[in-house]
């Protein structure tokens, strides 16, 4: 009988839930629940310096925002310091590990030599067979494992196929340092052990790390997960992923007025694919997902495939749900643009009419708030410097004539206030245009806005009347 699938997401606190990240955690989260497993979250503070709480947090947050839920309690690695110390010196026990004395002055003299040669500092093992009598007085020692020294050591990767080192290359890796903390590559293998970690699924990056890890477990005894290295994302150009292509926070891309199942959407398609479809459920990722599909060739990141997916989900959101998401970014993105940081319930309910015709033209949330801006203004409104344009030439007497038949109506909507536009055109013989401009001027302080008679159908008899006679009377 097979395992259940247990997989795992081992971020590093030491910065926010960066993009790919959240897309190795998508990837984890899929297939576990794909074979009806469990994703783990563990937390990798061993880096006592540059870890953070606000780390932690905005990585919680950055999976929840994604809809990205782990199984259990997250745990902390620096907690688990103790067991890992013990594992390595049932290895010093076992003869499996040892202790080694060299100097700091002497595993210099390795880097330069090493450098000199064109080739990766490698540890020479010189403490390998030592008598710890021989040590010197005052060097505290590192545990190093005792690792193979001839033949291969081979990972089969879900990924990259099948992978190959040859020992000679590998050198015997530190266990635990000087001051008797575990290193990065014990802590893995035993948290991942200890876990029940039936699949490590994660950057190929991690792929050299693969089969060092692979010479701690066989040391132990223990049996190696199966291993998924994913190709790291790229940018447009093909170049390694940086802030300026978007290797950004997932709080960032919240920020930016992205919807989370379009960004989860988006990132199940960097790199895997499912024929020609673009378009996911998360029921219909979960059922298709393998790691056979993940393609070898880095991903490369593209803004505005986001943006069209986008614009997709938020065409296809409810309203309630998209005015829900707005509130939710106002405060932050609100007062830079001039707008207010939470809705009241008029603007509320204007913003729930509005957005039928608001969500077909924007790709963002940012988007859609700034086309809405209308909604927010204050009387008397502000007109810029092209509004203002439009109202001279004969603009603001043609104003006054369709603000005298905007009043006479008796019912207010899209449709009746269209007619009369189009009858104060009539009447004042000319372009439908050479009323409607003002009259958009007007309304909204601008020269574009969302659909005018939309416009007057949100704002409302009342508003848009007062709007209209703050700019006709006594001008």
């Amino acid at each position: 009988m097979t395992s259940p699938v247990v997989t795992r997401f081992a971020p590093s606190p030491t910065g926010f839930l960066h993009i790919g990240g959240a897309r190795t955690a998508l990837f984890n989260w899929l297939y576990a629940r794909r074979h009806n497993g469990k994703m783990l979250l563990r937390i990798e503070d061993t880096d006592r310096e540059r870890s953070t709480e606000a780390a932690v947090e905005a990585i919680f947050d950055g999976l929840r925002w994604l809809g990205l839920d782990w199984d259990g309690d997250a745990t902390r690695q620096f907690a688990r310091a103790e067991r890992h110390a013990e594992v390595a010196h049932t290895l010093l026990a076992q003869g499996r590990a040892y202790h080694c004395y060299a100097t700091p002055e002497e595993l210099e003299t390795m880097r330069e030599q090493a450098r000199a040669e064109g080739r990766p500092m490698r540890y020479d093992g010189r403490w390998r067979d030592r008598d710890p009598s021989e040590a010197p007085a005052g060097v505290r020692p590192v545990v190093r494992l005792k690792a193979p020294q001839e033949g291969e050591t081979v990972i089969d990767d879900e990924v990259q196929g099948r992978v190959t080192w040859r020992n000679e290359n590998l050198d015997d890796l530190v266990l635990l340092r000087s001051d008797g903390t575990p290193t990065y590559m014990l802590a893995v293998v035993v948290d991942d052990h200890d876990m029940g970690v039936t699949h490590v699924i994660r950057g190929d990056d991690h792929l050299t790390n693969a089969a060092r890890q692979k010479h701690i477990y066989e040391a132990l005894g223990w049996e190696v997960p199966v291993m998924a290295h994913i190709p790291l994302i790229h940018g447009p150009d093909g170049a390694k992923l940086s802030k300026r292509h978007g290797a950004l926070g997932v709080d960032a891309y919240r920020s930016l007025g992205y919807l989370p199942e379009a960004l989860r959407n988006y990132l199940v398609r960097l790199g895997w694919a499912h024929g020609d479809q673009e378009i996911f459920s998360t029921e219909e990722m979960i059922a298709a997902f393998s790691l056979s599909s993940i393609g070898r060739s880095p991903a490369r990141f593209d803004f505005a495939k986001l943006e069209n997916l986008n614009g997709h989900y938020m065409r296809a959101a409810p309203d309630a749900d998209l005015v829900a998401a707005v509130e939710a970014i106002l405060p932050e993105i609100g007062p830079a643009r001039g707008l207010p940081d939470k809705l009241n319930e008029k603007t509320r309910e204007q913003l729930t009419a509005a957005m039928p015709g608001l969500k077909e033209r924007a790709k963002t949330l940012v988007e859609l708030v700034e086309s809405a801006y209308f909604i927010f203004g204050q009387r008397p409104l502000a007109l810029d410097e092209k509004a203002l344009s439009l109202l001279g030439n004969g603009g603001r007497e043609r104003l006054r004539i369709v603000a005298d038949k905007l009043a006479a109506l008796t019912e207010w909507s899209a449709q009746t206030t269209e007619a009369a536009v189009r009858e104060a055109a009539v009447e004042a013989e000319v372009k439908l245009g050479q009323v409607a401009q003002p009259l958009r001027a007007a309304l909204t302080g601008r020269a574009t806005s969302p659909g005018l008679f939309d416009v007057l159908a949100v704002l409302g008899r009342e508003e848009s009347l007062a709007r209209l006679n703050d700019q006709t009377t006594g001008a």
